[in-house]
């Protein structure tokens, strides 16, 4: 009898095995009933068991919107804090299974302030149900999510019209919200649209044809998702396998683990490191199973090479003919997450499917409405929004276009301060100058110009409030380190707005792009072996840090000029504070703009009770210091 059970077992997990999976998500406005729905397929599907339904029926009396029936959206909303409001906030995964096929959906929020867990969860689907109220029809929530699904790959639309009970099941109003859907999708690039009238509340068209809509002639839901041809493309693509881990067992056995991205391979086939180009032929592919002759898309596997080349995490094994690009420099569709703008000129970590460097977004080429499509100007990239910008990253990375591989064409970015993830992107093509220009190999380089000049290049970056004192300070170091016969140059803020800078204003995204600016010049002095002092508010920490990377190890000198702000507008040299605090003066640090103090600044200079050439002689101590200590 236990061999009877044992082998009923084997052969339903054999049959589970032979079965498509589609993945697919729930998006739309707030209150469409995206819970609901999939709380409604897994009853009808019979996917419940006895114990979760007297549940569910128990926190329907509790926490239900739907009176005596019982509430189904209340399966997939699990955080006490979506029961008690009614609403989504988290992604829900589910999986069931039908005679036909797998299913692993997700179920998004609608708010739009959790636009990004809808594109988390769009990010692997393949196809999307678009949920439309039938009493309010198309929103804006209903357009942006229509709009990130195409942004993010999905090919295959179900426009679900939701509660059309309440509408009396009426075709009219069917049939109108169809014709406004088709209209503002028609060149979002889906491959199919397949409008559908359901009541999830009721079971309408979710998995059996619906009685009280004879005039409907189409699939249920139900229906369609089992037989929509969504089969994967990704073995059929290039070869493409991101090193997770480098497997080094004994003294015999070298082997690059991961998961399989994209095509086919085989043992004996050649394979290429992407980032170095070298190449080699596959000796074994190993699995936990045991070896295999051949691997596809989706496979975790370890590929052990015919040749001893260097491979670490990180890098892409691909197909030698059908390589990636390699660059530095490319154009994406980013969606901004967080509440703190994307602001061009700041630095951020991107992050890939197989590696991650720091990354500046070079420029904002514009941003999408969402509403019409159009392409507007902007200077920076608010939360939800979604734009077209260029990108360069510290260190070239290996990626393919998003729209010819998913998986090798995105990317996440990450702030470098609070480690938050606050955008996603999707690669477009490479720009033409990452790969025409190139560093020039020059023969006398800082080694030798510091050499020449007998001292060690440093940029000494002041950074305070308006009228801390920084100029004063950094202009009383220069002449003790002129007199000691030391090679300088000042770089002070009003003076550089005169010249370099003059370009710029005081918005946030002006003043970004103005460190920038200044911090790229410093470091092209700090190469000439000159000792640099930088005079600049500098208010924000992300751009600081961003110019203190630009330098070598030790080079960057971060000098906290801190003065009480009443101190500074009692100075008030300029008679800025007055006019900012009468409302003259927009951005203005410390008063309408924030100044994000240093944390581990170097040197911290308390001015208050202290002279400019006491501040400055401690300064110099500390550089003499440092060259002795070198």
């Amino acid at each position: 009898m236990v061999e009877d059970v044992s082998g009923d077992m084997i052969a339903y997990l054999a049959e589970q095995e032979k079965k498509s999976l589609l993945r697919f998500l729930t998006c739309g406005s707030v209150d469409d009933g995206k819970s609901t729905l999939i709380g409604r397929l897994l009853y009808d599907t019979k996917l419940i068991f006895e114990d979760q339904l007297a549940s569910l029926q128990s926190d329907s009396a509790k926490h239900g919107t739907t009176g005596a029936d019982i509430d189904f959206a209340l399966l997939v909303d699990g955080l006490e804090s979506e029961r008690e409001q009614g609403i989504t906030i988290d992604v829900a995964y589910r999986f069931f299974a039908t005679a036909k096929r797998k299913f692993i959906v997700a179920d998004t929020p609608g708010h739009e302030e959790y636009t990004r867990n809808m594109a988390t969860g769009a990010s692997t689907a393949d196809l999307a149900i678009v949920l439309v109220d039938s009493r309010q029809g198309i929103l804006r929530q209903t357009r942006r999510h229509s709009f990130i699904a195409s942004l993010l790959g999905i090919r295959h639309i179900v426009v679900a019209i939701n509660k059309i009970d309440l509408m009396e099941y009426s075709q009219e109003v069917y049939d109108r919200i169809v014709a406004d859907y088709l209209e503002f999708a028609r060149d979002l690039g889906f491959e199919t649209i397949v409008p559908i009238p359901i009541s999830a509340r009721y079971g309408d068209n979710v998995t059996q044809p619906s009685q009280n809509m004879p005039w409907y002639k189409g699939p249920a839901l139900l229906d369609h998702l089992e037989t929509v041809p969504v089969e994967s493309a990704l073995a059929e693509k290039p070869f493409r396998m991101p090193v997770q881990l480098v497997t080094r067992p004994n003294l015999n056995f070298r082997g690059f683990a991961g998961q399989i991205a994209s095509g086919r391979v085989a043992v004996g086939d050649r394979v290429t490191v992407a980032k170095s180009g070298k190449s080699s032929a596959i000796r074994q592919i190993v699995t936990m199973e045991g070896d295999l002759e051949s691997a596809e898309a989706g496979q975790a596997v370890t590929l052990a090479l015919e040749d001893e080349i260097e491979v670490s995490r990180g890098n892409i094994l691909v197909a030698p003919d059908e390589r990636p690009n390699v660059a530095d420099q490319f154009q994406a569709k980013i969606i901004w997450f967080d509440a703190d703008a994307m602001i061009p000129g700041r630095s951020y970590i991107l992050r890939t499917e197989a590696d991650q460097t720091p990354a500046t977004i070079t420029a904002l080429k514009y941003q999408v409405n969402v509403n019409s499509f159009a392409h507007e100007a902007a200077k920076a990239l608010h939360m939800n929004e979604v734009g077209v910008c260029n990108i360069s990253t510290q260190a070239p990375i290996v990626f393919d276009a998003y729209a010819d591989n998913r998986a090798t064409g995105n990317f996440v970015i990450i702030d470098r301060i609070s480690n938050k993830t606050v955008g996603a992107g999707m690669i477009d093509f490479a720009l033409r100058r990452a790969d025409n220009v190139h560093w020039q190999a020059v023969e006398i380089n800082k080694k030798a110009h510091a050499s020449l000049k007998a001292q060690t290049p440093a940029v000494l970056w002041f950074t305070g409030l308006s009228g801390s004192g920084k100029s004063t300070v950094a202009n009383a170091l220069e002449k003790i380190l002129h007199a000691k016969g030391k090679h300088t140059y000042l770089l002070d803020g009003d003076n550089v707005r005169h010249g370099l800078n003059r370009d710029l204003g005081f918005t946030a995204e002006d003043r970004v792009e103005n460190i920038r600016r200044v911090a790229e010049v410093a470091k092209l002095m700090a190469d000439a072996g000159l000792i640099v002092l930088v005079s600049f508010i500098s208010p924000f920490r992300s751009e600081r840090r961003l110019a203190r990377e630009m330098m070598e190890d030790g080079e960057f000198i971060e000098i906290f000029v801190d003065t009480p702000i009443e101190v500074c507008a009692e100075r008030d040299p300029k008679g800025l504070y007055k006019k900012a605090q009468a409302g003259e003066i927009a951005n203005f640090t410390g008063i309408s703009s924030p100044y994000e103090p240093p944390e581990n600044a170097e040197l911290h200079l308390h001015t208050v009770g202290h002279e400019p050439f006491e501040l400055a002689s401690r300064i110099e101590d500390f550089l003499a210091s440092r060259e002795q200590g070198e």
